[in-house]
């Protein structure tokens, strides 16, 4: 594993927000959604996610999520992915979503 410095971990903007929008995504390559997510003050961003098979559309709307603002956009397809949102893989590799434990106001730095 490589080591990262303090400053190297200032550089990532972790924020929470508020997903406001999910829509299937058919063109991907893997089964995913796209995401619209509220950041309060830093706005909205997309983001595509593949966690079709733990999280229902009806199950994200209103999650809160946590995602890198300050990750380079990525093209998916047809779609521009404007922050990425983090997760990790549990036993069966499917992606778990990292959320807050409670409700706190979107565009929050995690640190």
């Amino acid at each position: 594993m490589e080591t990262v410095s303090f400053e190297d971990f200032l550089k990532v903007d972790i924020r929470i927000g508020t997903i406001v929008e999910v829509n299937d995504f058919p063109r991907a390559r893997k089964p995913a959604y796209k995401l619209t997510i509220d950041f309060g003050t830093l706005g909205i961003r997309k983001s595509s996610a593949q966690i079709t098979n733990l999280y229902s559309k009806e199950d994200l709307l209103g999650k809160q999520i946590s995602a890198i603002l300050n990750f380079e956009q990525r093209q998916i397809a047809n779609f521009m992915s404007e922050c990425l949102v983090l997760g990790v893989y549990n036993e069966n590799n499917k992606v778990v979503l990292l959320i807050p434990a409670k409700r706190i106001k979107n565009g929050v730095t995690v640190s």
